[in-house]
């Protein structure tokens, strides 16, 4: 995949691509970090008809990358899930499949869903790939921590602000 990354507003048709990112993507980014089988065993199907629904609800806002016709990443953002949000904003996610690493894809996908806006985002505690990518685009820790259950594993988390 060589060519111009294209970021746009996701529709109902994305959900199964979208799918195919976020399982890819959680395979590369958590592999080592998270169990093996519960990786192995992530169902696109499964995240396809969640993704259909994050797009027909509304509530969040969520882009695609592209790239030559394929979807290569995806970020999501909204008015923040926690009771008591730091920020008017939260980056709810966002993933692109290692293959478009370094293609500014990430950026793009950044820009769309946040802006320079102020906004605050949980990102998993030692992923240093990513906090460095937000680092750069003025997001710091706020001391806030939590941790998230993914499969059988409890993950510590931070909260970024800007």
């Amino acid at each position: 995949m060589t060519g111009e990354i294209m970021v746009r507003r996701a529709t109902v048709a994305d959900a199964a691509g979208i799918a195919r990112v976020h399982v890819t993507g959680w395979r590369e980014a958590y592999a080592g970090r998270l169990a093996a089988d519960f990786l192995d065993g992530l169902d696109e199907a499964r995240f396809a008809a969640n993704w259909e629904r994050i797009v027909v609800d509304g509530v969040t806002d969520a882009f695609v990358a592209e790239r030559d016709g394929e979807i290569v990443g995806w970020a999501t953002a909204g008015p923040g899930r926690d009771d008591d949000p730091p920020r008017p904003r939260e980056l709810e996610g966002i993933y692109l499949v290692a293959s478009a690493y370094g293609s500014g894809a990430g950026q793009q996908l950044l820009d769309a869903a946040v802006g320079d806006s102020p906004a605050y985002l949980w990102v998993m505690e030692g992923n240093a790939r990513a906090e460095s990518f937000y680092r750069r685009n003025g997001f710091a820790p706020d001391g806030a921590t939590s941790t998230h259950t993914l499969g059988a594993t409890t993950v510590p988390v931070l909260r970024f602000t800007r």
